[in-house]
């Protein structure tokens, strides 16, 4: 009987596997999954699998059940650059995956469109991820139907259009009953007052991610917050501004993030309750005080990050004795005071440290040669007053990301050290010696203001095991010298390169136009000769060059005209020579325009107008990036972008020179001082209604100030001093509201200078050396002739003359006037009696003031 059995049973089951092996995806949903790809833009071919000749459970991003075949993972996360995202519409064909239970459309770029309502109804799904894919507008309510949903993300904008998701009522969260995570970063939930209630109704939820959602109280309408489950709360980029509230020291948390908000108070005691805390980031807020007591019992903390805020007092390592599991330490931009024993082990091993700004030194901090683990290191602004011991570059050395020792006075002498980290901040310091060499690994360097010195060419000749990786190097102020060599050709990646403010001579070598990525060059104040190298053109990316105070001579290069991104040329203080070449007026993004202190001749071209940034006013540009710039750095912990970069340039403006960094891509400058220019200055320039500075003095230009001057509204600092200018100052620099600089000294300019509040308020300074210009504030009187010239003379004849009609106006005010008195006085007998009546009282009143002022003298005249 058993023998029978197995004799059935087998083949059956040989059948059964034998179909299932056969299965294939069901034609309703292929010809569905068709339907939502047509309705799809997909410039990246990702889906370009999705062909009806092919089974649908092998195409891309489609994941169906292994004994069913039906349809029920749809993963479409674009996993690179915006080249691969899709867009278009979402198509209703999704409502007949009656199985998927898992969508992911994000980081895909739906421009703006709202997120499809019919959502709702996919009954079945418990995993939907519609972060970053640019959908905008009110999410929709229907989502609470989805009860089996137990994964929600949502908000976030990735694309340019950078739509904004909103939502007026949380009210159908309750529905939402398997809920387990909600990221919602990005969300503007400031319609929802009760965004605190609604969430915490959900009693499975155990991650909350709400960031940057426009909210400002995390006060409890209703006096209660029921989240029983939470392990994750982070509400960063908010608007909270009030002391933290004790609700949330109740809660079974692990991470807690409240940071980029503006919360007030000290950090309470209350916060040693959360005993499971592993993340704490309250970085960037405006607490104050010391630290609590109860901070250093929290064990099982792994990332601390209490930056940025009004933090006090003093820290030892008794204070982490606890604390053995800490990876992650910010304590920057704090007034703590670390002060741990050279001969102290601390019971942790980091990973991260962030301490600028903290009271470190002044000796140097010998306890971190103990973190073996470390991959960032920044101890800026510490108060270090020391030598760097002989051990820490080479333990340095293991340190794969970040260093930082800027703006301490650490001192010792680097030659023959290897530096081996992506990113080194040595700048502002003591160091000596001859450069370091680098490894291929070095991405940017600053090692400016230093005491290096000897020749730079071994550096730049050094021979790298491996291609190098360095985009940013700056040595800019300190004591190199030689030449620059012609090795540029092994730096290919530098995009910003400053070796300004040395003794670096001779030529700048042809190889330098090797350097292709490049945008911003810094030579400025060395000894360099010859001509600017027409190499240069190759740098196709050049937004800033800076090659003033050298010995440069040779033409003015008209190949410049070609390099349209230049947003700032500064060559002042050389000896070119030679006419401004036209081709320069091509240069449409150019703010800053410095070739002060030369030899340069000829006129000023009348195509400067074509500045089209210096002709209109609070504009930005993309060309600005090469003057304000970010750069990211990834750590295990974080993604870094950090405070923005600056370039710097030396400017004269307003008779003084002044470095401009943050502020450099408001300028708008041209400065033509102290040249050999003639001819008359171009009306044309009077179109730059955003300079805000012009500089021509010490040149030979003659005729008049153009008469449109006044249109040029943002000018504040304007010198023409000693050219051979003549005739009147235009009325409509009476216009130039912000005018704060001028010198028009020593010309021969005449007349009546204007009066204006803004142009009388100048020192006599601002006009002496003219003989034939009068009036405040200069001593000398103006003649009644010179008075007439500072009128605006209208013609007489004229057609439309306006003086005849002044006084004929005038006449006729004065008749109608006197008539329409005495006329109503004569007509009207009883106006006639009021009017004489009232003469009568003031006789009486005039005869009372006089008697009683009469009594007074006399009474005073009795006094002895």
């Amino acid at each position: 009987m058993a023998i029978s059995k197995a004799m059935i049973v087998f083949p059956l089951l040989c059948f059964l596997f034998s179909t299932i092996s056969t299965l294939v995806c069901n034609e309703t949903e292929k010809r569905a999954l068709l339907s939502f790809k047509h309705a799809l833009s997909d410039p990246g071919h990702r889906l370009s699998s999705w062909s009806i000749h092919k089974d649908c459970c092998g195409w891309n991003g489609v994941y169906c059940h292994n004994i069913t075949s039906r349809v029920i993972q749809l993963d479409l996360m674009n996993p690179g650059s915006s080249n691969f995202s899709l867009g278009g519409k979402v198509s209703h064909a999704l409502l007949q995956l009656e199985f998927l239970n898992y969508l992911d459309l994000s980081f895909n770029d739906f421009g703006g469109t709202p997120i499809p309502s019919f959502l709702g109804s996919m009954q079945s799904l418990t995993y939907l991820d519609l972060k970053y894919a640019s959908f905008g507008g009110l999410i929709p309510p229907q989502l609470g139907n989805l009860s089996n949903l137990q994964y929600l993300s949502l908000g976030g904008a990735y694309s340019s259009y950078k739509p904004q998701l909103y939502v007026e009522n949380l009210g159908w969260f309750s529905h939402l009953s398997s809920l387990e995570y909600l990221h919602m970063s990005e969300v503007d939930l400031q319609r929802e007052v009760h965004w605190l209630e609604s969430t915490s109704m959900l009693s499975s939820l155990s991650k909350l991610y709400l960031g940057a959602c426009e909210l400002d109280n995390m006060s409890p309408s209703l006096g209660y917050v029921n989240f029983t489950s939470l392990t994750v709360l982070s509400l960063p980029l908010n608007h909270f501004n009030h002391e933290m509230p004790n609700w949330l020291f109740n809660l079974p948390l692990n991470s807690l993030d409240l940071s980029s908000n503006h919360l007030t108070g000290q950090i309470p005691e209350y916060l040693g309750n959360l005993s499971s805390l592993t993340v704490l980031s309250l970085y960037g807020n405006r607490l104050n005080g010391t630290l609590p007591s109860s901070l250093w019992l929290l064990s099982n903390l792994v990332y601390l990050d209490i930056g940025n805020n009004s933090l006090e007092g003093t820290i030892s390592e008794v204070h982490f004795d606890k604390l053995s599991k800490l990876k992650y330490i910010d304590m920057s931009s704090t007034s703590l005071i670390f002060k741990v024993k050279s001969n102290r082990v601390p019971a942790f091993q980091l990973e991260e440290l962030w301490m600028s700004t903290c009271q470190i030194g002044p000796k140097f901090p010998t306890w971190i040669q103990t973190q073996t683990s470390l991959q960032c290191v920044d101890i800026s602004k510490s108060g270090i007053v020391d030598i760097a011991p002989k051990w820490f570059w080479k333990w340095a050395s293991h340190i794969d990301l970040l260093i930082d020792l800027s703006d301490n006075q650490i001192s010792g002498n680097l030659s023959g050290v290897l530096l081996n980290n992506t990113y080194i901040d040595l700048r502002s310091n003591c160091f000596m010696g001859e450069l370091p060499r680098l490894s291929p690994q070095v991405s940017r360097l600053n090692m400016a203001n230093n005491s290096f010195s000897g020749p730079i060419s071994p550096f730049l000749c050094q021979k790298l095991n491996g291609k190098s990786n360095l985009e940013i190097l700056d040595m800019s102020t300190n004591n190199l010298s030689g030449e620059l060599s012609h090795c540029w050709t092994y730096w290919q990646s530098l995009t910003r390169l400053n070796l300004g403010n040395n003794n670096l001579s001779g030529k700048i070598p042809d190889s330098m136009g090797s350097l292709f990525e490049l945008e911003a060059l810094h030579l400025h104040n060395n000894r360099l000769s010859g001509d600017i190298p027409p190499s240069l053109r190759n740098c196709k990316s050049l937004g800033l060059l800076d090659l003033g105070g050298n010995k440069l001579s040779g033409n003015l290069p008209s190949w410049m005209g070609e390099r349209t991104t230049l947003t700032a040329l500064r060559l002042r203080s050389n000896k070119l020579i030679g006419n401004i070449p036209p081709q320069i007026c091509q240069l449409s993004s150019l703010i800053i325009l410095d070739v002060a202190n030369n030899s340069l001749s000829g006129t000023i071209p009348k195509c400067f107008n074509n500045f089209s940034l210096m002709a209109t006013t609070g504009t930005e540009d993309d060309s600005f990036s090469v003057l304000e710039f970010y750069y990211d750095y990834y750590s295990y912990y974080n993604r870094y972008t950090g405070a923005p970069n600056y370039e710097n340039l030396m400017l004269v403006i307003k008779g003084k020179e002044s470095e401009y960094r943050s502020i450099l891509k408001f300028v708008r400058s041209i400065d033509l001082s102290s040249n050999d220019l003639w001819g008359s200055i171009p009306t044309e320039i009077s179109s730059l209604s955003g300079l805000e500075s012009l500089n021509l003095s010490c040149n030979n230009l003659m005729g008049s100030i153009p008469e449109k001057m006044g249109s040029m509204k943002a000018l504040e600092s304007l010198d023409l001093s000693r050219n051979h200018l003549s005739g009147e100052i235009p009325q409509s620099m009476k216009n130039l509201s912000f005018l704060s600089h001028l010198n028009l000294s020593y010309n021969n300019f005449s007349g009546r200078i204007p009066s204006s509040t803004q142009l009388q308020s100048f020192d006599e300074i601002s006009y002496i050396g003219n003989a034939e210009l009068c009036g405040v504030p200069l001593t000398k009187n103006c003649t009644e002739d010179e008075d007439f010239q500072g009128i605006d003379v209208i013609d007489e004849n004229e057609e439309g003359s306006e003086i005849p009609w002044f006084y004929i106006g005038m006449g006729l005010g004065f008749i109608v006037g006197f008539w329409g008195v005495c006329g109503a006085l004569l007509f009207k007998k009883a106006w006639r009696h009021a009017y004489f009546q009232f003469l009568y009282r003031v006789k009486d009143w005039v005869y009372v003031a006089i008697a009683i002022r009469l009594n007074r003298l006399q009474n005073n005249l009795r006094v002895p």
